[in-house]
């Protein structure tokens, strides 16, 4: 019999991936579709779900929605979990009877930020990997290669090429203080995760990327492809346009994004125009570049939203790609660039110093 008493404090992975989220969604409102009963269809679908944390929260919400809350007042509860941009979904959905709509759309667009997130790992794992294989070749070749032919010149009486002392310096630098580069790296990691939700950290790193323009090419068109996915289906929902500003503002994750969207919003308040306030915010148009504007402003004179911006986000969804081949392409010369490099560093003090002990020998 499965223990439904499950004690979050016992879990260690208390993270819900968006690919259990969206199907999450979907299976609920497929059972609703069904006339099943909203507490029914959780405990099916919590039989489905694998990891233990999202099951104790789904547990959770059965208990609340079982007490006589709504499914969106119960979701409020568990801030953890579920976002205010997926809770004021469904809370649009309730109070429009079309709560089993409301499900399919929010499972729909979920897929898709998964589906973008997925191209850019996928895309950026081989860079990764030969860099890796990069890193661990230099290891190998500074820890032992190095110490097995550092004895030839020893009892040498020459003076050395100055590419020679860096590389055998840096190789009893590597075997001399391995711990100390173990605890530097572990240091590093560990106040990595410390230091990665602080404000300052994220606002580092995002202006570090606005300074790489790929990186940052593709980091800024993933934010539009998500504020056009979700402005759709916030307004599709009958939210306010100033909540639904706010929340696609949350939704966004980049400081930078944030601070644009309060100015934003507070003359969309005073009943300016979306598109105008974005043009005030960012005149130079590096935040909201001009076809993206252009296109918002389709749906302004049209209140045609959902095909305009579904029509924004498969545009910068291309966009991500093309940016994604273009960095994938200068990541590879980059990598076997620093590799003949550190090639022709070696064969040039290796090789040069051996020269110099034959001509002393002869």
């Amino acid at each position: 019999m499965e223990n439904n008493n499950i004690n979050t404090d016992t879990i260690l992975i208390k993270k819900v991936w968006l690919i259990d989220k969206y199907n999450f969604y979907e299976y609920i409102s497929v059972m609703l579709d069904w006339w099943v009963w909203v507490t029914e269809s959780l405990e099916s679908v919590n039989s489905k779900i694998n990891s233990p944390y999202f099951k104790s929260k789904i547990r959770e919400l059965i208990t609340y929605i079982s007490s006589w809350d709504s499914f969106s007042k119960s979701m409020k509860k568990i801030p953890s979990i579920f976002q205010s941009s997926e809770i004021s979904i469904i809370e649009a959905g309730e109070s429009t009877g079309q709560l089993s709509k409301a499900l399919m759309k929010l499972s729909e667009d979920l897929k898709k930020i998964h589906d973008l997130k997925n191209k850019i790992k996928t895309a950026l794992t081989y860079p990764l990997i030969i860099f890796l294989f990069l890193f661990l070749a230099l290891s190998i070749v500074l820890t032992y290669v190095i110490p097995s032919i550092k004895p030839l010149f020893a009892d040498a009486w020459v003076e050395l090429p100055i590419a020679t002392k860096a590389l055998l310096a840096t190789s009893d630098f590597m075997i001399n203080n391995v711990w100390f580069i173990f605890l530097f790296i572990a240091s590093v990691i560990v106040f990595f995760i410390w230091y990665k939700n602080t404000k300052t950290w994220r606002l580092s790193i995002e202006w570090f990327l606005f300074e790489l323009p790929l990186i940052w090419k593709i980091y800024k068109n993933y934010i539009l492809a998500n504020i056009a996915s979700n402005l759709a289906t916030l307004i599709w929902s009958w939210i306010n346009i100033v909540k639904a500003l706010t929340l696609v503002s949350k939704s966004t994750n980049s400081l930078i994004y944030i601070d644009l969207f309060e100015d934003i919003i507070m003359k969309v308040s005073k009943w300016g125009w979306i598109v105008k306030s974005m043009e005030e915010v960012d005149p130079q148009k590096e935040y909201f570049p001009s076809d993206y504007l252009q296109m918002l402003s389709v749906w302004e004179k049209t209140a045609n939203l959902e095909s305009i911006c579904l029509k924004i986000n498969k545009q910068y969804e291309k966009e991500v790609d093309y940016s994604l081949a273009r960095l994938t392409k200068w990541i590879e010369p980059i990598a076997i660039l620093f590799a003949w490099i550190f090639v022709l560093w070696f064969a040039f003090a290796i090789f040069w110093a051996i020269l110099k002990v034959t001509q002393t020998v002869s």
